[in-house]
């Protein structure tokens, strides 16, 4: 038994499907500690966007600690915060004409999660959210809260949240009209369920099976929420900073919600970092209403600031296109031709293979442990983790891309043979 087995705690996951003890990464590469390489198809859960110690970034980081700089602030004034704001504003927000307020909050997306429905209740006056079966926002009871998956929720005994889970467009809910049953059930007086101060969406269920909302979905969502009165709250932790092409996922619906809520790359570098974007009338925080001591992450702001460089300079948003051309046709005609009944989903560089139906979860397993022997990470998501999940960085070679994914092809052969 080794050190982790004996010491840590049962609730580790992630280790249990790799078996190895990691040494170091670079670029779309991690290395065990005996050598073996490893395509990562998992990039932090999609905290890695920019890669493993992208270069660019890492000299920024660098010279900040060489320069003896604050390494914790609070919510002080910094240079490395006011450097961030500044480029997010210029470099993502005014471009996309988005008017937005910048709270920082806790390590860690659940905590900008738990601000987000905190604040809307506040504002609203109103105790109710709506969200959206299969969703997932977080581990924290808020955030637990107004996710779908019962399994993680067990702990939750006791806590009373306000919370009705809506159809999402999945399944055969994709033939059954979402947005009009919610409109049905906010004007029925006798439907039981009180108008929420607010709805918070995915606009890809990543962690609920790799779902993609449909554009005109998205934006009678926001026409719902206009009409009664109601905030919208768009989750962007795992699917947002470019994972979709544009910097935020519900660009490509022309909307605007309320909140946003970011995390995971906002960093640039894995550093634990997460915001909440506030429409500037809705931030009616009073001073120290919701705090934290580690909203004042300063790695994360110099992190963030090289990654929008970063970005622009690389040209991200076209090498995504790109890349998501590719996977998409490969996808299609190397595994979706195997079977009828296998369902691919994706957009970007966030795709899914549900395979439920092989028998489900257990072979959905066989196919990522065979990837893993054969130099390949990737997890298992949705409903009974019947879903491989592609998630590779951004940046991504396309020649390790497609290495990947004849790993991933060479895998399903093997276990069909079985």
């Amino acid at each position: 038994m080794n050190i982790f087995e004996q010491r840590e705690s049962n609730v580790r996951t992630y280790c249990r499907s790799f078996p190895t003890i990691f040494h170091r990464a670079k670029g779309s590469i991690v290395y065990s500690e005996s050598g073996a390489e490893y395509i990562d198809f998992l990039a932090g859960a999609g905290a890695l966007n920019y890669g493993h110690n992208n270069d660019y970034i890492k000299q920024k980081v660098i010279s900040y600690l060489d320069a003896d700089a604050i390494a914790h602030g609070l919510d002080f004034y910094t240079s490395a915060k006011e450097k961030f704001l500044s480029k997010f504003y210029e470099g993502v927000l005014t471009p996309k004409n988005l008017d937005y307020q910048v709270q920082f909050c806790g390590p860690t997306g659940t905590n900008a999660v738990e601000a987000a429905l905190k604040l809307a209740r506040k504002i609203k006056k109103r105790p109710g959210i709506f969200s959206f079966m299969g969703a997932f926002h977080g581990m924290t009871l808020g955030s637990l809260s107004v996710s779908g998956n019962t399994g993680i929720r067990a702990g939750m005994i006791g806590a009373s949240n306000p919370v009705t889970f809506m159809p999402y467009p999945y399944g055969f809910m994709e033939t059954f009209d979402t947005i009009e049953f919610i409109e049905s059930i906010l004007n029925d007086v006798n439907s039981g369920i009180e108008k929420p101060a607010a709805i918070i969406f995915e606009t890809v269920q990543a962690e609920g099976g790799v779902i993609v909302a449909p554009i005109e979905w998205m934006q009678r969502l926001r026409d719902v929420c206009d009409r009664h009165d109601i905030l919208l709250i768009c989750d962007d932790i795992q699917v947002g900073c470019g994972r979709t092409g544009p910097f935020f996922s519900f660009e490509r619906a022309n909307i605007i919600p309320d909140m946003v809520v970011l995390s995971k790359s906002i960093s640039g570098y894995g550093f634990p970092m997460s915001l909440l974007l506030i429409k500037p009338e809705l931030d009616i925080w009073e001073p120290g209403e919701h705090t934290g001591t580690f909203r004042g992450n300063q790695l994360a702001f110099v992190g963030g600031t090289a990654a929008i460089e970063y970005r622009e300079i690389a040209n991200l948003e076209e090498e995504v296109k790109a890349k998501e051309f590719f996977l998409k046709d490969f996808l299609t005609k190397e595994i979706a031709s195997i079977s009828d009944q296998i369902k691919i989903r994706g957009i970007g560089l966030i795709w899914g293979i549900d395979v439920a139906c092989f028998g489900g979860a257990n072979f959905a397993k066989e196919i990522t442990s065979r990837c893993f022997e054969l130099g390949l990470i990737a997890e298992r998501v949705g409903r009974n983790d019947t879903v491989i999940k592609i998630l590779p960085p951004l940046t991504i070679e396309l020649s390790t891309l497609q290495k990947g994914c004849l790993i991933i092809k060479q895998a399903f052969d093997e276990c069909l043979k079985k």
